[in-house]
């Protein structure tokens, strides 16, 4: 009976996980979508607790609380701009998780088999109940999932500090490898599975340690090798990483929801990561293997000089102007300037001005990171624009507006083959017939990435705190 309610529960979980997922795609499904997650989760707790193998609930109900309380205390307390790096460290949980759990089966699985048949199938319960009814078969394959969960794992938990710690400030956001660069990592994957087949042969459990030392090296190793200005993949990536080691947890366990959720972040992390890497003339390859965000030789020099512009110039542009698009970057995160934003855009289209704004991919530092801010600044979803939606129309834009971007407005992706994102699409701002630029000040940005939109002549350079810089703007619009 017990296992039909959890096995039902289950059913019901997945698919309030995969609505949810689906209710996402839009902005006025999404609150929607939340709620559906939620209910999803509290429903697969609840059935885990009082389904087969329950038991330490004094244990489970502290573990409970105390998770949620870091989780109340991180969703009060941070803020937008410090996302990216949030869902990079949890990640890290995800992989400690499937490492912890791998070895914990393992050892299970060892204390199983030291037993003769009849004491295991009348004295164990639990997890080792479960294995003490598998056939041999059963074990070997058990054997191959969690061998996959830890090495996955593993990976994604330095893979996600490393990221976290480039993301937060806290390391080097430029792409380093150590001597050797790929040929290190080929050889530790290589090592890898020779351990992986020593292990499923009966070498001993040393060879999972050695294992997963090799994996928490390639995890350091690829994200080290992966520049500042492609961080947004790579935590779309370590994404679709910890779906897949939640998937091997699952089949380690036994557990049919977990093997669904980890599938559906795995496959969607996939997904979202080669459309991002499409968006930015990035191989889907060259992102899984790490090594790429640099420059390729001497870039280009940048002639001229930026021209700086005061707040009565801009106004003034503004107040001539038929058409404004708006292009918005992790700059307008860090000043909380969206709502400021919001306000600018609500006072030019009262003027019966046409604005727009202009997303790019992977503006920001997370996947849809300015939608997000946008729609919480309840800017009108049908005027925020996709890359390719808008691209064509700056041509033909009177001004365009840049709110702290520096690589996605960057023209040296298509003029500079040295530069460390050549190639990569661009929003065509400087086509424009006015560009001014907010900007705290002269610096190259989180990518260290120098950019001649800066210096072209259409060009203009408005310089502050960009919630402070449109603020000023409002009341000369009267």
């Amino acid at each position: 009976m017990e296992f039909g309610f959890t096995t039902a529960a289950y059913v019901v979980s997945a698919v309030l996980f995969i609505l949810s997922l689906g209710g996402l795609s839009g902005q006025e499904s999404a609150k929607r979508a939340v709620w559906y997650g939620i209910v999803g989760m509290a429903i697969a707790v609840l059935a885990t607790l009082i389904g087969p193998g329950a038991g330490l609930w004094l244990l489970s109900l502290i573990l409970i609380a105390g998770g949620s309380a870091v989780g109340y205390q991180l969703a009060t307390r941070v803020q937008m701009t410090q996302m990216p790096e949030l869902v990079a460290i949890m990640h890290s949980l995800v992989g400690l998780a499937a490492v912890f759990i791998g070895f914990n089966a393992d050892i299970e699985l060892g204390r199983v088999l030291a037993m003769d048949a009849a004491t295991r199938q009348a004295t164990v319960e639990g997890f080792a109940g479960l294995l003490a009814h598998k056939t041999p078969i059963e074990h070997s394959i058990l054997r191959v999932e969690l061998v996959l969960g830890i090495w996955i794992g593993a990976i994604t938990f330095t893979g996600s500090l490393i990221a976290y710690g480039k993301l937060a400030g806290r390391l080097n956001t430029a792409a380093k490898q150590l001597p050797g660069g790929h040929l290190l990592n080929a050889a530790a994957a290589s090592l890898s599975v020779v351990l992986a087949l020593m292990y499923l042969n009966d070498y001993g459990s040393w060879t999972l340690i050695v294992l997963t030392l090799l994996a928490l090296f390639i995890g350091y190793h690829l994200i080290m090798g992966i520049g500042g200005a492609d961080m947004p993949v790579v935590v779309s990536m370590l994404n679709s990483y910890s779906g897949w080691a939640a998937a091997a947890i699952g089949f380690s366990l036994g557990n049919d929801l977990l093997i669904v959720v980890g599938a559906l972040v795995g496959s969607s992390g996939a997904i979202l990561s080669y459309i991002m890497c499409k968006a930015m003339n990035r191989s889907f390859v060259s992102v899984i293997l790490g090594g790429f965000g640099g420059a390729k030789g001497a870039q280009m020099a940048v002639e001229g000089e930026q021209v700086a512009i005061d707040a009565d110039g801009v106004a003034a542009a503004l107040r001539e102007a038929d058409s404004v698009i708006i292009i918005p970057g992790y700059g307008m995160a860090v000043a909380q300037a969206q709502q400021t934003v919001s306000e600018l855009t609500n006072k030019l289209r009262a003027k019966g001005k046409t604005v727009r704004f202009a997303i790019h991919p992977v503006a920001g530092r997370l996947p849809g990171h300015m939608n997000v801010l946008l729609a919480e600044a309840r800017v009108p979803y049908d005027i925020v624009m996709e890359m390719d939606e808008i691209n064509d129309d700056f041509a033909t834009t009177d001004v365009a507006i840049v709110i702290g971007s520096n690589d996605i407005v960057n023209p040296a992706a298509q003029d500079d083959p040295n530069s460390p994102i050549a190639g990569m699409p661009v929003l065509e701002c400087w086509n424009a017939k006015q560009v001014f630029v907010s900007k705290r000040g002269q610096g190259t940005g989180y990518s260290g990435i120098e950019n001649p939109l800066f210096f072209k002549e259409n060009t203009r350079m408005f310089y502050g705190d960009a919630k402070d810089s449109i603020s000023s703007l409002l009341s000369r619009l009267d």
